[in-house]
């Protein structure tokens, strides 16, 4: 079902920048520069849980796509930018020259800034219009505030004036809630607002997307460390050159590594109490477990 989902999202991907982009000769650049990262490749499993989320609450795969795909052009911006020079500094993304290494810093900052206004504009188009004006400016709302100052922005912004100063333990997991965490948050978000769930419902999807967003963090700490460059398709060690804290370095490999296996029982039970069965979530669980092993 992973591979289901990630093949519509990839294929409906190509067909919106094939659209959008069609009458742009004055702009060609800044499209295939938008183009190139968004599908660079990579896990998308921000989609895949937004779908996931809606298909486990029937609603129809296809109007949840746009949603989906939104995240994935969200994402694809924080890359970009979290890449230039003046973020993270980085060579490689998946494996691949990252996009201020292609077409330079001006081309890639525009190419970030772009997607994000991108993404929104999918959603006002793309969704379907059996869904009320109110559920369509919900979820906008959703994605703006997750894109911006009160989400990845606040995120990168604490992570940068963090390099190379001893910071607490809750001052990482504020980065790491929103840099990380708030797209997969957004993610269950939405997938629950298609499917008009309960509130409390709704709560508990959440509590599961922020403890995924820091398992998910500390797993990136671990194989950041345990793997090659070319296994992890981006520059290895990055997080130790830079003297950042990571929970790697706070506690420790066998530690953090304690950590991240009782957040996955942590979001098992979650899942179990809201009587849940999703192979999806559970082939993710184990895509993320396989690279901890090392296998």
């Amino acid at each position: 079902m992973i591979n289901y989902y990630k093949n519509l999202v990839e294929s409906e991907l190509v067909n919106y920048f094939d659209e959008y982009s069609k009458n742009s000769s004055y702009s060609s650049k800044i499209w295939e520069a938008m183009r190139y990262t968004t599908l660079l490749g990579g896990k998308r499993i921000r989609a895949i849980m937004c779908l996931e989320v809606a298909n486990l609450f029937n609603v129809d795969i296809k109007d949840a796509l746009p949603c989906a795909c939104s995240l994935e052009i969200m994402h694809a911006y924080s890359l970009i930018h979290d890449d230039l020079p003046c973020m993270d500094n980085d060579d490689l993304r998946r494996g691949k020259p990252t996009n201020h290494k292609v077409f330079g810093e001006a081309i890639a900052t525009l190419a970030g800034d772009a997607l994000i206004s991108f993404g929104a504009q999918l959603l006002v188009d793309k969704l379907s219009k059996k869904y009320s004006s109110d559920l369509i400016l919900d979820i906008v709302y959703n994605y703006l505030k997750t894109s911006g100052a009160l989400g990845i922005v606040a995120g990168q912004v604490a992570d940068i004036e963090a390099e190379n100063k001893q910071i607490d333990f809750e001052n990482l997991k504020y980065i790491h809630k929103y840099k990380t965490g708030a797209l997969f948050n957004c993610a269950v978000t939405i997938g629950a607002k298609l499917a008009d769930l309960r509130h409390d419902i709704l709560l508990k999807l959440q509590e599961y997307a922020d403890n995924f967003g820091i398992l998910f963090q500390v797993y990136d700490d671990i194989i950041d460390c345990t793997l090659s460059t070319d296994e992890l398709g981006k520059t290895a060690g990055k997080d130790n050159i830079s003297n950042k804290l990571t929970y790697v370095s706070a506690f420790g490999l066998d530690e953090a590594k304690n950590i991240f296996y009782s957040l996955i029982d942590k979001n098992r039970a979650i899942l179990n109490e809201l009587n849940i069965k999703s192979s999806v979530f559970e082939d993710i669980n184990t895509m993320l477990i396989e690279k901890v092993k090392g296998k």
